[in-house]
């Protein structure tokens, strides 16, 4: 077995969560999640911190810009990109003061370059999708910002292991060809799987931190991770209607960011134990393999579902090791 950089019985979010307080929402992270925290994401904040802007923030030398209500690649670095990157040290600046001692994994995340790809418009209108050239440019950039943001968490935390989540909702839909044109009369073509991994194991390559991809759409495409050398896969367990490419994936070595909260800690603890028992895994791999998270981001949710989501989350955990 991989030895998988966190601990076991751990539990995390995905990232996003209601509110716009960054210091309450990562106190919340800490208190409720300390074995695995990440940094939190706000996207009621508008602009810039929503999935898209906040990811294209890291782009290096590749300015966005709101344009009719859409994120777009822009001439110049303006008003836009200065919002997102203050929102950002702000974020990175409360990481820092709750998070001083802190000796464990922490986890970051960004969009991955498919779903930008599928986001992000061109200049001349259409999305960056639509140019493979743009595609690579796009990875390469994001490659070296995120490369660039997890060594400032890391020179911001030093007794801290940073993990990088990469988060591509779009990616199912665009390797079947399923990403509608402006029209919605068409749709831009679909891109291979070996393609869609080489652009995900330039990020694994280039950031030198383990990878998780996430992805909360139905049709998870596992090859794909796998041959993209991500060190886990996190997705929403209720999606899964396949069990062999899943159980290949976790004997390849690779960990499951499972997402399963279900009412509490223990019925989420027993939907992700008959699972597991289902694959017809060890139990003893279990708590170190698996990672207990909400199935996706709990941006829309109440505050009081979000505390009882985290704390389900961690106690399922737990019960996991003693399973």
């Amino acid at each position: 077995m991989a030895d998988f950089p966190w601990p076991a019985g751990s539990a995390t979010g995905i990232g996003s969560l209601p509110g716009e307080d960054i210091a309450e929402a990562q106190r919340l992270i800490f208190g409720e999640l300390p074995d695995l925290p990440h940094l939190a994401e706000l996207p009621a904040r508008g602009p810039g911190s929503d999935i898209i802007g906040r990811s294209a923030g890291f782009l290096v030398e590749l300015p966005v810009q709101v344009y009719a209500g859409r994120w777009q690649v822009a001439p110049r670095p303006g008003a836009d990109m200065r919002r997102t990157a203050d929102l950002m040290e702000r974020d990175l600046d409360q990481l820092t003061e709750q998070g001083d001692r802190f000796a464990g994994t922490i986890k970051v995340q960004a969009a991955g370059p498919w779903t930008l790809a599928s986001s992000v418009d061109l200049p001349i209108g259409g999305r960056l999708l639509r140019d493979a050239g743009a595609v690579r440019d796009l990875t390469d950039s994001l490659a070296e910002g995120l490369r660039r943001h997890v060594a400032d968490v890391q020179k911001r935390l030093p007794r801290a292991r940073v993990l990088l989540q990469i988060d591509e909702p779009s990616m199912p839909a665009v390797i079947a060809g399923r990403v509608p044109t402006e029209s919605g009369l068409s749709a831009y073509r679909a891109v291979d799987g070996p393609d869609a991994a080489t652009a995900l194991r330039t990020i694994v390559e280039t950031v030198g931190v383990p990878v998780v991809v996430h992805c909360c759409a139905p049709d998870v495409p596992l090859q794909v991770v796998r041959d993209a050398g991500a060190t886990a896969v996190a997705l929403d367990l209720s999606l899964v209607t396949e069990l062999d490419p899943l159980g290949e994936l976790l004997e390849a070595g690779l960990g499951l960011f499972a997402g399963a909260f279900q009412t509490n800690g223990k019925v989420t603890a027993e939907r992700v134990l008959t699972l597991w028992k289902r694959l017809g895994f060890p139990l003893s791999r279990l708590p170190q393999q698996v990672v207990v998270t909400p199935p996706c981001g709990l941006a829309g949710a109440s505050d009081r579902y979000v505390r009882s989501a985290l704390k389900g989350c961690r106690e399922a955990g737990r019960r996991l090791v003693e399973a």
